[in-house]
């Protein structure tokens, strides 16, 4: 009798250890995953098709890239609620701005315009 009492409080206790940590993550709003949106546009406001949007973890230095649809559209998921990102668009010669996805903006899904308006820098050889 007392083994099977021993046996259950074990595996009770096994059963809970496992699913708290699930549970604390799913339950902590600075723990959901974030994503970005947005269309790359010219400086008239048209939306470029096949402009290359770089999204760049200020921490890990990995960048990914989005080539943006007909309309310009672009989307990112799966972002790290508590790191930082640079965000900008290239399109032939053309580039735009950078924009910073802050990890203390607390919002899920952002939505940034990307304007290329400005020349590409040539690089230093």
């Amino acid at each position: 009798m007392k083994r099977a009492l021993l046996v259950t409080f074990l595996l009770g206790s096994i059963s809970v250890s496992v699913a708290s940590p699930a549970l604390a993550q799913s339950g902590s709003p600075s723990s959901e995953l974030r994503g970005v949106t947005g269309t790359v546009c010219d400086k008239s406001e048209n939306p470029i098709a096949s402009a290359v949007v770089y999204l760049k973890n200020v921490r890990t230095l990995t960048v990914r890239t989005y080539i943006s649809g007909e309309k310009g559209e672009y989307h990112f998921s799966g972002l790290d609620p508590n790191a930082d990102y640079e965000l900008h668009a290239e399109h032939d010669d053309l580039t735009s701005a950078n924009h910073t996805v802050s990890s203390l903006d607390s919002r899920k899904e952002m939505n940034v315009t990307l304007k290329i308006d400005k020349e590409k820098k040539k690089s230093e050889k």
